[in-house]
């Protein structure tokens, strides 16, 4: 299977190359402030893909989708994902929005319990995990060198182990990284200066579970950081 990976377009999506792939995913922040109109227009975009399927969560700018917990199904079906597994042609895949309280932006929780209590929603087995926020210390570092990822998602993907585990939010550390298990992409299309500079990123993921995430394009490898 071919996926295709997306994050943090912001309302740029008419400006994004999208490849052609078996799966398209995106991990949240599909606009600038999440009203509705950004949100039908960006769902138009999105059922027009030309994948056969689709997954998409929110992120924290995705506003109405917290507002209105009904939205997300009501513009993108079953596509949409929040705390909740979908089967993509034999593939796992767990979607969930949540991050460490950022501002007073959309989805925030608290770090500890809080979010213990999300991640512990992910069951075993997962082959894709797709959250808005990166892992502690995975593709987390801001422009100022601080590692802002969550402590709780670290320990939960230490459980679970997905195969491949897609998430943006932290734009400059747009990447990838695999720990021998887990390949890590960050997918963050847009830049620090919201600009849609990064390339979407493209891997492979065979249904045999004994077989790793390939990367095929994009997210050239970090060291994690």
């Amino acid at each position: 299977m071919r996926l295709v990976l997306l994050s943090d377009t912001h309302d740029l999506h008419d400006r994004i190359v999208v490849p052609d792939g078996d799966v398209l995913i995106h991990a949240g922040d599909s606009t600038g402030r999440g009203t509705p109109e950004q949100l039908a227009e960006f769902a138009a975009f999105f059922r027009a893909q030309p994948h056969a399927h689709k997954i998409v969560i929110a992120g924290n700018h995705d506003f109405g989708l917290e507002r209105q917990p009904g939205l997300g199904a009501e513009l993108f079906g079953d596509a949409y994902l929040c705390d909740a597994e979908a089967n993509v042609a034999g593939l796992r895949i767990w979607g969930s929005p949540w991050q460490p309280w950022f501002y007073d932006w959309a989805f925030n929780l608290r770090r500890g319990a809080p979010l213990r209590e999300k991640w512990a929603l992910i069951p075993e087995g997962i082959d894709v995990l797709v959250t808005h926020g990166p892992p502690h210390g995975i593709l987390d570092r801001t422009i100022r060198g601080d590692p802002v990822g969550c402590e709780e998602l670290r320990l939960a993907v230490e459980r679970v182990r997905p195969r491949l585990h897609v998430f943006g939010h932290i734009h400059e550390a747009y990447g990838t990284m695999h720990d021998g298990t887990t390949l890590f992409v960050n997918a963050s299309t847009c830049t620090l200066v919201y600009s849609p500079d990064n390339e979407p990123v493209v891997v492979d993921l065979d249904l045999d579970r004994d077989r790793p995430a390939a990367l095929v394009a994009g997210g050239a490898a970090r060291d994690g950081t």
